[in-house]
């Protein structure tokens, strides 16, 4: 008998009927061990010895698979092909030695990106030691996040309130939200004007844009006021406007590459209106295996990746689909491959796509629920895009002299629709408009000529979406773990979703002041990103991983330290009325509030959201400049039922936060 053991349960059926009745399949749930919750559990002094304990939970599998393993002539450790797989599978390893249940041989590691009959069969055949470069690389992230959340947190509950954490790649990305809200609320807005011609010809009618003024190009606020742009129509007053020039273009649009883990969590955001922990939760439903009545079947490849890579025998199929499905001309004449944007793509050996493109989403209709239908339509589509032509456009570009002005109109009409007959973008899909035939030299009449007023806009606040997007840019995290840090930051209170934009709360503000305040070095985009592809070089086996933990930890030690005896709360810019100290943001059981930084000398108090002349004053309102007023915020009591005295857990600063563990989310409460 051989032992499989693999992370989900989900995939035990599918592996059943592939390997047949020699093979017993068993799961892990996940991860099995975790550090002690306790300080120590990491020795900075013991080359960084750590200290593991079996996960509660799951210590009946744990049992359950080394039950089997004493059976079994073969044990073959198939957990997910990614960092976190490889350190299940040395734990496993770790726990079955202990138990003295290992000779040698006996056990082996096996990968598969795709669960197949052909994926699994070969690596079953081809299988390999467990990487202990990957395996290193998990720990060494484990490491530094349990000495940045049990090291850094206490100073939180001491300096700011109790029940606080920080995290090392969750800092970064709440301070990404509070800039940006920084932002909107120091922006002010700007006046300008555009004007327009409205003409047309043959029953047409299109627009046109003043784009030059007595020979001089318009810049976005060259015309800034009512009056002037008043003062530039009345000397365009005529009743003719004659086409000067005409440009026409041939334009393409190529296809975009397969998905990544980023640009799914992306597209199923903007598209379908999925959260990203929802984005990840059904790829992995869909690449574990969904019974389609002819047995359960593995329909995506592995959905952690960051390869925009597809393997020959995939892209094969799906030209093969092309060359059936659509005409010659939608299918180019060689493959078409990507290269990836992310420095150092190699988690995965292959972008997300379809296990077989010949799949198709129809076809599955009736055997997959909401969520998993209209994702695997997604990928399926993306896939199948990825290997058709460019699609063409005929742009065309006219400029229409009235007076003294030059205006401009713009057309586009799709020509040959490529891989748009597949797969399209609404943020991508540029609107089509249609200008009648223009011949230079010709007049046009002037049905309307008039302007329009605008005023700049503050950026936006972060959709998960555009989150993800400059997560990656930023190099914060990977892409794996963007659905736990946007699920963190919400877990913790720091941020809300307000019409799906991302809001930080009082307290994440408070949080992010105080870390950008004394720790900015480690909230900084730029250190985030280079800890990260450190990390990438210890799992690539050209860093060693308790060098780097010294390199972090001898650093991060002295400045903690030296943060001891700072003040509680965060420096404001204003004084004391009664003896003209600084005046201090705090944090108590009854909310949050603003005190004086002599205390005890002196007592000044007052709530947050309310002093002597009426409610904090947070900023400017971008569209009016009105102030924007504090009313009430982030009080602990105040509830979906009403006012209760809320207490407030301490969390464990250093828990395993995978995003394949599965978590009870703490309840939420209402901010009035």
């Amino acid at each position: 008998m051989k032992l499989v053991v693999v992370e989900s349960p989900s995939k035990s059926k599918t592996l059943k009927k592939y390997l047949g009745g020699d093979y017993e399949i068993l799961a892990s749930y996940g991860h099995v061990r975790d550090l002690e919750p306790k300080t120590g559990a990491v020795d900075p002094a013991n080359h960084f010895a750590m200290k593991y304990q079996l996960i509660e939970r799951n210590e009946k599998h744990v049992s359950a698979i080394c039950k089997a393993a004493k059976k079994a002539d073969e044990i073959l450790l198939a957990t997910d092909p990614d960092r976190e797989g490889e350190a299940i599978s040395w734990h496993l390893a770790e726990i079955l030695n202990e138990r003295k249940l290992l000779k040698p041989g006996k056990l082996k590691r096996i990968v598969f990106y795709e669960i197949t009959e052909s994926a699994v069969k070969d690596a079953v055949a081809h299988p390999r030691d467990v990487s202990m470069d990957l395996v290193n690389a998990q720990q060494a992230r484990r490491a530094l996040d349990y000495l940045v959340g049990f090291n850094l947190s206490p100073l939180l509950w001491k300096k700011i309130s109790p029940g606080l954490s920080a995290g090392r790649v969750q800092s970064p990305a709440l301070r990404l939200i509070v800039e940006r809200e920084e932002e909107i609320e120091k922006f002010k807005p700007r006046e300008y004007w555009t004007l327009h011609l409205d003409t047309h010809k043959d029953k047409i009618s299109f627009t046109a844009r003043l784009t030059h003024f007595e020979g001089e190009k318009l810049n976005q606020f060259s015309i800034e006021t009512e009056a002037r742009q008043a003062e530039v129509l009345k000397l365009l007053q005529a009743r003719e406007a004659r086409v000067m020039q005409v440009e026409k273009k041939r334009k393409a649009r190529h296809a975009p590459p397969p998905f990544t883990t980023s640009t799914m969590q992306q597209a199923a955001v903007r598209q379908l209106g999925m959260t990203t922990d929802r984005v990840m939760r059904t790829a992995q439903q869909l690449y574990e295996g969904i019974d389609i009545g002819s047995g359960t079947v593995g329909l995506i490849t592995y959905m952690r990746t960051d390869s925009v890579n597809l393997a020959n025998e995939a892209v094969a199929e799906i030209r093969e689909f092309i060359r059936k499905k659509f005409d010659k001309d939608y299918l180019p004449s060689q493959p078409l491959h990507y290269r990836a944007k992310t420095k150092n793509a190699q988690e995965a050996h292959e972008a997300i796509r379809p296990t077989s493109a010949m799949r198709t989403p129809e076809s599955l209709k009736n055997h997959l629920s909401h969520d998993q239908m209209r994702l695997y339509e997604l990928i399926w589509k993306r896939a199948v895009a990825s290997q058709m032509a460019s699609a063409q456009f005929d742009t065309v570009a006219a400029d229409l002299m009235v007076e003294q002005g030059v205006f401009r109109a713009t057309g586009q009409t799709l020509a040959f629709a490529g891989f748009l007959a597949v797969y399209h973008d609404d943020e991508e899909d540029e609107e089509e408009a249609k200008l009648p035939p223009l011949k230079e030299g010709e007049t046009l009449p002037v049905d309307k000529l008039y302007g329009e007023q605008h005023f700049t806009q503050p950026p936006p606040r972060y959709t998960e979406a555009s989150l993800v997007k400059a997560l990656e840019e930023y190099g914060i995290g990977r892409p794996s773990t963007y659905a736990s840090i946007i699920s963190t930051l919400q877990d913790r209170e720091y941020a809300i979703l307000d019409k799906k934009r991302f809001v930080p709360t009082p307290m994440g503000r408070m949080v992010n002041g105080f870390l950008t305040l004394h720790f900015n070095h480690y909230v900084d985009y730029d250190f985030t990103a280079k800890l990260e592809d450190k990390l990438d070089d210890v799992s690539n086996g050209k860093r060693e991983w308790t060098r780097l933990l010294n390199e972090f930890w001898k650093e991060f030690d002295g400045n903690l330290a030296a943060k001891q005896d700072v003040e509680r709360g965060i420096p404001l810019d204003e004084k004391c009325p009664k003896c003209n100290s600084v005046l201090n943001l705090q944090a108590s059981k009854r909310g949050m509030f603003i005190g004086c930084s002599a205390y005890p000398k002196c007592d000044y108090t007052r709530p947050l959201h309310g002093n002597e002349d009426g409610p904090a004053v947070l900023g400017k309102y971008p569209a009016t400049g009105e102030d924007v007023l504090l009313m009430n915020a982030a009080m602990d009591g105040m509830c979906r039922s009403g006012p209760r005295q809320r207490t407030r857990k301490r969390p464990n600063p250093g828990a395993l936060r995978s995003p394949r563990t599965s978590h009870q989310k703490q309840s939420r409460w209402k901010r009035l």
